[in-house]
């Protein structure tokens, strides 16, 4: 049987916690429950040791990433299963999660159905980040950025050096997974409103969501991303050589950019393509 370690990382979520920990231990099913208490400055730490889990504190805030590294580092169970301690996810979902474990899946993650994302701002990016990651793996890929998710444990632990300290460890994590071949599946869930004030920052987010999209494209494939580029500006260099022969019999400056831009942007994503593959090489 599968031994189950549950890991919450959490910021100044004592008014939420209590509850998610007692309804986790409610199931019946999981071995142990690590809070990762990132810098918190409220009661967080103190609730969540009443209610049962065992915490572990950084001494201050490194980020939602980097709680998550700790946990897998300091979890003793087979799978893991990450979730969010502000009462967005419902425990009783994890079971559910699991038994796509058990079924012979890696990566089990809790797709988000309309209605459960937090503005419409979001919803939006969402729906680019996983249309794009479904163009580069080749799958349908149904929530990308999800934190509700379930693991082997060996597996996930093997790219703990490519995730970031930030907010992305889901899209990192999921893109890992389907470049090292493991199988990935997803199970549909319902995020209620969080309990707290959000950690998340609009402007922030902004710079972080083109910093997503070229980490989609490095993680898994970069010629994927590279090559229709490359095939643009040869095309528009070529447009551009045909109407410059034809008004005026030459060759321009503007061609030659752009086919020299062409070429870089095509060996730029091809070295590319050869450093992804030496990170996912097994030592």
């Amino acid at each position: 049987m599968l031994k189950i370690s549950v890991v919450l990382p959490a910021k100044n979520e004592a008014a939420a916690i209590g509850d998610t920990i007692r309804k986790i231990h409610a199931l019946g099913i999981v071995n142990e429950i690590l809070v990762i208490n990132d810098g918190s400055t409220d009661s967080t730490k103190q609730v969540a040791e009443q209610a049962g889990a065992k915490v572990i504190s950084h001494p201050y805030s490194k980020g939602n990433g980097a709680a998550i590294k700790t946990g897998a580092r300091e979890a003793s169970g087979d799978v893991i299963v990450f979730m969010d301690a502000d009462g967005q996810h419902d425990p009783n979902d994890i079971p559910r999660l699991v038994q796509k474990i058990e079924e012979g899946y890696d990566l089990v993650v809790g797709a988000r159905q309309k209605g459960s994302q937090a503005s419409l701002g979001r919803g939006i990016a969402n729906g680019l980040y996983n249309g794009l990651a479904s163009y580069m793996t080749e799958h349908k890929v149904k929530d990308l950025t999800s934190g509700f998710r379930a693991v082997r444990a060996e597996k996930f632990k093997e790219f703990l050096y490519l995730l970031p300290n930030g907010f992305s460890y889901p899209t990192t994590s999921t893109m890992a997974f389907f470049r090292a071949g493991y199988s990935v599946t997803y199970v549909p869930i319902h995020a209620a409103k969080r309990i707290g004030t959000s950690h998340i920052q609009p402007l922030k987010d902004g710079v972080r969501f083109f910093l997503i999209i070229f980490k989609i494209a490095t993680l898994f494939s970069p010629l994927k991303m590279f090559l229709p580029i490359a095939v643009v500006l040869f095309l528009m260099a070529t447009g551009w050589y045909g109407y410059t022969l034809y008004e005026f019999h030459r060759f321009t400056n503007m061609s030659a950019l752009l086919y020299t831009g062409s070429i870089m942007v095509f060996l730029l994503g091809l070295i590319s393509e050869q450093i992804t593959a030496l990170m996912y090489k097994e030592k």
